[in-house]
């Protein structure tokens, strides 16, 4: 009977195994792909027609081979996400071949689905459907960064069978969970992925975790891990994967975790970087033999390296990277004879390169794929142990001190594909022997003191080759014009290199270049056609500071998305080209072109926040289509022969950061509109012909200006009180108009100027690390040039106006003011006496005024005085003895009835001034007497005064060290 019984089943599977899958599923999954947008039409199988009705043939569904159901669903985005290196092309694809629209509940017809996979997807922020907490037999699921995005649902904890669980998101999804009570449901789970989740409210995930007694491997990356307040248990014996980085964990926390490491005898693999342990590394975390990955990189961490660190038998793989440790690197790590990566950089290991190679040239160096000690603060030289390292893949030295030749036995490192040994105090010939290394990907020396020929011999056998960085050496570039190298770069840097006069023809034939600089290499060419025909678009091209001339053609539509393009400092002539609009970064200043605006502003809707078109011979107005361009942050059109007005459309510029117009011959008013662009820093619109009065809404609307400079135009009236509402303001140029009336007595509300603040915000640092942000000031008599150093500046010129009235007094709140000049105006009354509290005074020119009286004791603690002009007042009396004011020449007081050194008029006794040499001998002697006598005096008040807050005051010694980066300005 049982034997009849057996063959009956087999029967009826075999009916099944022909017949298909079950109806009720196939047409399950026919609605779930109707709710699906397919764009690349993966699902076109999903079918009943054209021989395609048995659905586990579909693609992605796997059926049981005896009952036919449906087990698994294969469905996540076949193509991966890529790297940055991607081309458009490569992402469009990725983009198109997601699955987007809904998901079906008709899934739970599918009452044997065990694995679900709907990763990479783009379901755009839809929840989590509640409806699959109820697909009981589910042990698989993964909906990784599918789209997802709010409230995880609760229902999910109703899956007692799961057994994998993946929810990682991106962090625009938004994907968050306020109580993770529902994952003690999931009794069974070994793998869980809660990566990018946001978990901040949910204070009960290390409770919860606890309760999961099968627990293998959790992820929990960037999911804002809430504090846990102590006392904190840890009962996770069974884990072999933790990673909680990028969480901001503080030492709390952190403390509890590494005490609970000691019960996790099965960890493998431990991932805590990127958060905020500021302890040391407890010697107990050293105890876990078994671990094999330890990642504490980007934390806080400090102390001494343990030589407990040589413990780990079984590591692997150590990053320690972006810590405060210091070394030396202990011995007892060439005990590590697993080790296969190193990555220590950025630690404070202050150590002879040849000292640590020494140490791991044991059977360390056997094994080494990878080391990492780039930022370490090394000396030495590269030696010959560099050949125990055979094995080696990666060596990373960057940002050191070595020193020496680069060692030749580099040569025997045949497994080598990443050499990084940029900025460092390398010094001599690139060895030839370079040439070996024929698996090098990324090679980068730059930025050392490297000299001598490069030709085909040492570059010329590297066919892997993708990244070549060398720029800012000394070397020259000596290659057969017929060369065709065997690599395709995706890299090349030779700023500072000898090229020669021409493009280099073999850069044609490198159709992936996507980054190219050639800055400073002495070409003379024009820019070949073929240049912008490489299969890849430029990200990045820099030919700035050569001697190229000719047109600049067009620069073509293929050019990625955010790309950077440096012309300047060349000999480029002819109209503005045609751009694409995915130039992030535009630079073609100190250049000859000419004409027009027109053709570059007016043709297409740009992205471009960043456009430098200075210094050229550009004529005409100012078109009126800035509507194009509405994702600017910095315009230079400074020193152009640009006319008429300022249009009123580029107040609709409302990211405007950083407005140059200076140096052209614009007239008309100052449009109402630019107060739309509340974020403006700086504005110049000095050497012009604007005219009218300095509108009062340069005050209410723009509150963020550090720089406002209108000097050298026509503008009349009065200065605004309106002004003095920005207090931000470090620099005030209204020199060289025809303003009226008196300084507004409200210019103590100039905040910035009165107590340094530390910093301009972050809001244009990377404007100011483009080398963008630059402001002309007039200090000291010279015009000069302020970028990463404008935040150190505090200056007020208001000179060769119509200005009357007495100086405020109220002038001398401002502490911090750097430079004040008030010269060739009808200033009159006396210098305030409290001008000697303004301590940072570098710069004072009071000259051509009606100024009266005497120059106050107080200016002789004006220590750091570097250029004084009082000259042509009505100052009389005498001289104050200091350092600085005895040190000026006699014309800076000229044209005054001032008495005592420098000036040749002695003071004697009864006060009648008179000439040197007047009045006899015993007169030179009495004045030679009384000028030493009080210089002594006045030297030591000065040297007090400089020297005592540079000794006893952090902040002065900073600024004292900083200040006066500045370059003297070339006129164009």
């Amino acid at each position: 009977m049982s034997v009849l019984l057996v063959i009956l089943f087999l029967s009826l599977a075999t009916v099944n195994i022909n017949e298909g899958c079950i109806e009720s599923e196939s047409q399950a999954l026919l609605m779930f792909k109707h709710d699906i947008i397919d764009g690349a039409n993966r699902l076109s199988s999903w079918s009943l027609h054209h021989g395609h009705g048995d659905c586990c043939q579909w693609d992605g569904v796997v059926c049981d081979n005896v009952t036919a159901h449906v087990l698994e669903l294969h469905l996540a985005n076949p193509r991966p996400l890529l790297d940055d290196y991607g081309s458009d092309a490569e992402n469009e694809a990725m983009e198109r071949s997601k699955l987007r629209g809904k998901i079906n509940p008709s899934l739970l017809k599918l009452t044997h689905l065990s694995y679900l996979n709907l990763s990479q997807n783009g379901f755009g922020g839809i929840p989590i459907p509640d409806f699959i907490g109820s697909i009981e037999s589910l042990r698989h699921l993964d909906l990784s960064k599918a789209g997802f995005g709010g409230l995880v649902p609760n229902q999910l904890g109703n899956l007692s069978s799961l057994e994998y669980l993946n929810l990682r998101a991106d962090i625009e999804d938004n994907l968050y969970v306020t109580d993770l009570q529902w994952l003690s449901g999931l009794s069974l789970i070994e793998h869980l992925d809660l990566s990018d989740v946001d978990l901040a409210q949910a204070s009960n995930w290390l409770q919860v975790l606890n309760t999961l007694p099968f627990l293998k491997i959790l992820y929990l990356s960037g999911c804002q891990l809430p504090q846990v307040p102590p006392p904190i248990h840890l009962n996770l014996s069974s884990l072999a994967i933790l990673d909680l980085s990028l969480n901001d964990i503080e030492n709390s926390l952190g403390g509890s975790i590494f005490h609970g490491l000691v019960n996790m005898t099965s960890l493998r693999h431990l991932d805590l970087s990127n958060n905020l342990f500021n302890s040391s590394i407890p010697e107990s975390l050293y105890s876990l033999d078994s671990l094999q990955f330890l990642n504490l990189g980007s934390n806080k961490l400090r102390g001494k390296l343990s030589s407990a660190i040589g413990n780990m038998t079984s590591a692997i793989d150590l990053d320690l990277s972006d810590n405060e440790l210091e070394g030396p690197i202990p011995i007892t790590m060439g005990n590590l004879c697993n080790l296969k990566s190193i990555v220590f950089s950025e630690l404070n290991l202050n150590q002879d390169v040849s000292t640590i190679l020494a140490v791991l040239s044991g059977c360390v160096s056997n094994q080494l794929d990878k080391l990492d000690l780039s930022g370490c603060h090394l000396s030495g030289q590269l030696t010959n142990q560099l050949r125990n390292f055979k094995s080696l893949k990666e060596l990373h030295l960057s940002r050191n001190s070595v020193s020496g030749p680069i060692s030749i036995s580099i040569a025997e490192l045949s497994s080598l594909r990443v050499l990084e040994l940029d900025q460092n105090q390398l010094k001599g010939q690139l060895p030839r022997s370079i040439g070996k290394l024929t698996n090098l990907e990324i090679l980068d020396i730059s930025t050392n003191l490297l000299e001598g020929v490069v030709s085909e011999t040492h570059i010329g056998n590297l066919p892997k080759l993708k990244v070549f960085q060398a720029s800012k050496n000394s070397f020259v570039l000596r290659v057969s014009p017929d060369w065709i190298p065997p690599f395709e770069l995706e890299l090349l840097g030779l700023r500072s290199w000898n090229v020669g006069s021409m493009f280099p023809l073999w850069l044609h034939s490198q159709k992936h270049l996507r980054d190219l600089d050639i800055s400073g290499s002495r070409i003379t060419d024009s820019i070949p056609g073929w240049l912008w025909n490489f299969s890849s678009p430029f990200q990045y091209l820099n030919l700035s500071h050569n001697q190229i001339h000719g047109q600049i053609p067009g620069i073509p539509w293929a050019m990625s998305v955010d790309s950077v393009v440096d012309l300047s400092f060349n000999l480029l002539s002819g109209p503005l080209p045609q751009i694409s609009p995915n130039v992030f970064f535009l630079d073609m200043s100190n250049n000859n072109l000419s004409g027009s605006l027109s053709p570059l502003l007016c043709y297409k809707t740009m992205g471009t926040v960043i456009l430098n078109l200075g210094e050229n011979f550009l004529s005409g107005g100012i078109p009126d289509c800035w509507l194009n361009w509405q994702n600017l942050h910095v315009i230079k059109l400074s020193n152009n022969r640009l006319n008429g007005s300022i249009p009123s459309s580029m107040g609709t510029l409302q990211s405007i950061v950083s407005l140059h117009l200076q140096k052209n011959h614009l007239s008309g008013e100052i449009p109402l509109s630019l107060n739309n662009c509340t974020d403006l820093i700086l504005l110049d619109a000095g050497e012009n012909e604007l005219h009218g009065n300095i509108p009062r809404w340069i005050g209410d609307s723009l509150r963020k200006l550090v720089v406002l400079s209108l000097r050298s135009n026509k503008f009349s009236g009065y200065i605004p009180d309106e002004l003095c509402a920005i207090g931000s303001l470090q620099v005030l140029d209204l020199a060289d108009n025809n303003l009226i009336g008196s300084i507004p007595r409200c210019v103590s509300k100039f905040r910035a100027m009165a107590k340094f603040n530390g910093s301009m915000g972050t809001a244009i640092s990377y404007v100011i690390g483009a080398g963008t942000f630059v402001a002309t000031i007039v200090m000291k008599g010279q015009m000069l040039e302020y970028s990463t150093n404008l935040n150190l500046v505090r200056s007020i010129d208001l000179s060769n106006n119509k200005l009357s009235g007495e100086i405020p007094v109220e002038v001398t709140s401002l502490f911090e003011l750097q430079a004040l000049n008030l010269s060739h105006n009808l200033f009159s009354g006396t210098i305030p006496d409290r001008i000697g509290e303004l301590r940072s005074l570098e710069s004072v020119d009071f000259s051509v005024n009606k100024l009266s009286g005497s120059i106050p004791e107080s200016m002789s603690y004006l220590t750091f005085l570097s250029h004084l002009n009082l000259s042509f007042n009505n100052l009389s009396g005498v001289i104050p003895l200091s350092t600085q004011l005895q040190s000026f020449d006699s014309s800076c007081y000229a044209g005054n009835q001032l008495c005592g050194f420098p000036v040749p008029n002695m003071c004697p006794d009864n006060g009648t001034i008179h000439g040197v040499g007047h009045g006899g001998g015993n007169g030179n002697e009495n004045e030679t007497d009384w000028f030493w006598s009080r210089l002594v005096v006045g030297f030591v008040i000065g040297f007090w005064s400089v020297f005592g807050p540079l000794m006893f005051d952090k902040r002065w010694r900073s600024i004292y060290t900083l200040f006066g980066s500045q370059t003297n300005v070339e006129n164009h």
